[in-house]
């Protein structure tokens, strides 16, 4: 491409300070250094992550360029990146797999050491970064930044997909497919026949419902204070939806008597404490499994008694579903390309990129499930 070589002046969305608006700012992006890639950003998707920094709930240095849920075309790469070159459809990957450390040599690890999310970070694995905006350097967010024309990302943080993939669809799997797809499938593998409870019908909490029927699951209970999106959860699976405003009892109590005892699997895709904990509740206590997807709010803790693990419950996390990045996400287009699962259903709200304060306004507003912004 012409730009090869050159810093890049574009457009991207500068989060100077909490509580704020994004700013639509000029930026200057630096080349690619050794092992990184430079990407030039086709759309991304606004996730709840992105908002729990703009809130303080997940804390990350500023000023900062978000954004993680995206796909592009690579621009130009460093010297020794050899596993994607200019011309490529690309996801960046907020999830890295570096194949090297010792959670990507485990079989069931898939926070890669190089760069684990939990990690205020900011900056390249050198510890610089590559955006400038007023005079100042920018911070990077969680190995992507995609609310930018253009991004440079560490090669482990970037795989290619299938050229014949259509990037304003595939790009949640970067980050909110995948999450509640793979926390079904992947991390509570949940049997055919079984019966699930969601909290959560957002994007991921959606995602999760496609997961649970992928995988063979009789009963899907949608749970969610917002009746708007009980149609979208029945069209992708859940068998029925309720609202714990209309029960006058704990929502773990009316889901145990509605499944005699409790569920097999459970998930929160809030990221509430009192929700984490209802979920848990919820799942049988012999045999249940509960999965916490949502992110909690940072620097608080959730005092549990130990008790209700000791009959046989089990409560487990995961981040990105569970799945090895590089390995997966390829696999996962080319399922989406098969026909296998669908991803229209969860694209409420497509916007112009300069648009992104009203797409987190729809976010906050509960009107879209997944709000998608093009370049």
């Amino acid at each position: 491409m012409s730009t090869a070589g050159k810093v890049i002046k574009c457009k991207a969305a500068v989060l100077w300070e909490l509580n704020k608006p994004f700013s639509i700012e000029e930026v200057e992006v630096a080349l690619p250094k050794a092992y990184e890639v430079r990407i030039k950003m086709v759309v991304t998707g606004i996730c709840h992550s992105d908002a729990h920094v703009v809130t303080g709930t997940l804390v990350k240095p500023l000023p900062v360029i978000l954004g993680h849920e995206g796909a592009g075309i690579v621009e130009s790469i460093g010297e020794g990146v050899t596993t994607v070159k200019p011309g490529d459809k690309v996801i960046p990957l907020f999830t890295p797999q570096c194949g090297k450390c010792v959670v990507c040599e485990n079989p069931e690890g898939n926070q890669c050491e190089k760069m684990k999310i939990s990690i205020p970070g900011g900056t390249m694995q050198d510890g610089t970064t590559r955006f400038t905006c007023r005079g100042k350097p920018i911070h990077h967010f969680i190995n992507t930044s995609t609310f930018s024309e253009y991004t440079v990302v560490d090669e482990i943080s970037v795989v290619k997909i299938d050229a014949a993939a259509p990037l304003e669809k595939v790009c949640l799997i970067g980050c909110g497919f995948s999450t509640g797809y793979g926390s079904a499938v992947n991390v509570a593998k949940v049997t055919p026949g079984s019966t699930c409870a969601v909290f959560g019908l957002g994007g991921v909490g959606l995602s999760t419902v496609i997961g649970c029927k992928a995988a063979g699951a009789a009963r899907i209970i949608g749970v969610d204070i917002n009746k708007g999106k009980f149609a979208t959860a029945k069209e992708l699976g859940a068998t029925e939806c309720i609202n714990p405003q209309d029960f006058k009892k704990p929502i773990h109590e009316v889901l145990k008597e509605m499944t005699g005892g409790g569920v097999d699997f459970s998930f929160e895709a809030i990221g509430r404490f009192d929700t984490e904990l209802e979920a848990l509740l919820c799942c049988h206590e012999a045999f249940g499994v509960s999965v916490v997807i949502g992110v909690p709010p940072a620097s608080q803790k959730l005092s549990v008694n130990p008790m209700l693990l000791l009959a046989g419950r089990t409560w487990k996390g995961a981040i990105f579903g569970g799945y090895k990045s590089k390995n997966s996400v390829p696999k996962l287009v080319a399922d989406f390309l098969a026909r296998k699962f669908p991803l229209d259903p969860l694209i409420t709200h497509v916007l112009p990129f300069e648009k992104i304060n009203e797409g987190f306004d729809l976010l906050h507003s509960g009107k879209s499930i997944r709000t998608v912004l093009t370049f």
